[in-house]
């Protein structure tokens, strides 16, 4: 069996593994290997390696950028499609953004999908009478159930117009709509570079168009539709009544590093759609790569691979501490109980929110854990008799019933703040706030109080510290790796969506754990007193000296 040292020490080495493999395979993907030895020149001299494969961009040709709509995802000839964007004189080098209104056939208004076919040709020659044309195909539609619509529990809506919407958004709960993407982000990697072809790079490969120039190969503008760019945010409902939707077209020229990158990322979030991820939740990822610069973006990576082991080392930590808790002197039995209680709301209040799995897959997991906590505190097991399970409560120590009566006495100054507060927000916002629900109106009741008011909460364990003047009871080591990943949830506060009541909580952590570390200076350890597994670090009694 490996020593909690050692297993730490395991956990903190496999994380410096993953972390420099993980900068390596980065510098892979923006670092590109040219054909060697890369000539001066743009184009390729009379005596050139076979294996180069040279840009065709790199001889400056006329092209035109045409956009088309089908409702079909193969097309052989300009047979039912509609030519929504045709730019002459297409410079690769020069950024643009154009809007355009798109006709919608009948087929995808009765939930159909709309593709646009993308080329890039010579100039004045139709798309399919060019050899030397690239295209790529990206579907306009994507199915996504819409959100419910919210509406005044008390005075809003009359009865009959309740019980419309409630069917309509159970209507909407159970079936996906089609949804119009109004943003077509379209990239050309414009870098004159010389690939060598024994090392293709595998991510660029299958959006290459190659063509035989007399003894050269080159290969043709290498076009890209950037689809991290289509937010949940810019999505439309179509609707059976709806002809015309708008499209923005938009393009910007690419290098080859951020290119390869950018494919990576796209497959990246594409396998997480196909692990179960919504479109929601997707587009919270994609998030973190369109909203943010390049070295923000390594900074994110860094802090939440340290967000990531932090946790782990916090929750092994925590859960080790529980395991081998066999008394609960010092402990706040109240502030367990609320803690789960908060957790669990706090999990039931993401979820109804339909919050980014990166941040509701944490809550559940510690939900989870602060379930199995109250079991231990109250010192819980559960007896089956027959089929009928049977609860059973362990005997208090005279040492703990102290501790219960400081917690109680805590417990009760605080209801005549808590209670009102919690009570008077709950009916502010039936009268003023709309709710999909009576059951979200409960929810956001609950984790508002609990945001708000929830740090009062901590108090009955402050003031149990006071009254024994000892802080040596606490879960120390769990506390320190939940202060870094409270420090790092302030970074990604402004990073991944969430509720603004929980953004603001990440902060109000940062206080409580400050009054914790002020009482750990102000109690300073005696060694003498029982620590968390019920043991004493007072040295044992130097012998006398042999009396000869």
């Amino acid at each position: 069996m490996l020593s909690r040292s050692s297993f730490t020490s395991l956990a903190v080495g496999v994380f410096v593994v993953y972390v420099a493999h993980t900068c390596w395979v980065m510098y892979g993907i923006v670092h590109t290997r040219p054909c060697a030895p890369p000539p001066a020149a743009s184009t390729p001299p009379a005596t050139t390696p076979a294996a180069c494969i040279w840009p065709y961009l790199a001889r400056r040709p006329q092209l035109q950028l045409s956009v088309y709509t089908t409702t079909r995802s193969n097309i052989g000839a300009e047979n039912n499609i509609d030519l929504v964007l045709n730019v002459e004189n297409f410079d690769v080098e020069s950024k643009f953004e154009r809007t355009v209104n798109v006709s919608v056939p009948k087929k995808t208004r009765n939930n159909g999908t709309l593709y646009a076919y993308v080329f890039l040709h010579h100039a004045g020659i139709l798309p399919w009478h060019d050899g030397k044309q690239v295209h790529i195909v990206s579907p306009l539609t994507t199915y996504m159930v819409p959100k419910p619509e919210e509406i005044n529990l008390l005075t809003g809506e009359s009865f009959t117009q309740q019980i419309e919407a409630e069917r309509k958004q159970t209507n909407a709960l159970d079936e996906p709509v089609s949804h119009w993407r109004s943003r077509l982000t379209l990239n050309v990697m414009v870098e004159d570079f010389v690939f060598d072809g024994s090392s293709l790079p595998a991510d660029v490969h299958r959006y290459m168009k190659m063509v035989q120039l007399g003894k050269t190969v080159h290969y043709l503008p290498i076009l890209f539709i950037d689809q991290l760019s289509n937010r949940v945010k810019d999505l439309m409902i179509i609707n059976r009544s709806t002809t015309e939707l708008p499209l923005t077209v938009s393009y910007d020229k690419i290098s080859l590093g951020k290119l390869r990158f950018w494919i990576h990322m796209q497959d990246a979030v594409y396998s997480l759609q196909q692990f179960g991820f919504s479109e929601k939740d997707a587009d919270e990822v994609k998030g973190i790569f369109v909203d943010t610069n390049l070295y923000f973006l390594a900074l994110t990576f860094f802090v939440a691979a340290f967000h990531l082991l932090f946790d782990f080392l916090s929750f092994k930590n925590d859960i080790s501490f529980w395991k081998k808790k066999k008394s609960m002197i010092g402990m706040s039995t109240k502030a367990v109980l609320w803690r789960c209680f908060s957790t669990v709301v706090i999990f039931l209040f993401l979820l109804d929110e339909q919050t980014s799995l990166l941040v509701l897959i944490p809550a559940g997991i510690g939900a989870v854990i602060e379930l199995w906590k109250v079991k231990k505190a109250l010192k819980m097991t559960v007896k089956l008799r027959g089929l009928k399970p049977t609860i059973l409560f362990g005997a208090y120590s005279e040492s703990e019933k102290k501790t219960e009566e400081y917690d109680t006495q805590a417990m009760k100054y605080l209801s005549y703040l808590l209670y009102p507060l919690c009570v008077g927000g709950a009916v502010y916002s039936l009268l003023n706030i709309k709710y999909k629900s009576w059951y979200s109106w409960l929810i956001n009741s609950f984790v508002n109080g609990v945001y708000a008011f929830g740090f009062l909460f901590m108090l009955p364990q402050l003031f149990v510290n006071y009254k024994m003047k000892s802080v040596a009871h606490l879960p120390w080591k769990a506390f320190t790796y939940k202060a870094f990943n409270t420090f790092i949830d302030d970074i990604f506060a402004f990073i991944i969506t969430m509720p603004t009541s929980h953004r603001l909580a990440c902060f109000r952590d940062d206080v409580v754990f400050l009054v914790y570390l002020y009482q750990r200076w102000l109690y300073p350890v005696d060694k003498s007193r029982m620590n968390e597994y019920g043991e004493s670090y007072e040295e044992k009694p130097k012998r006398k000296p042999h009396r000869d």
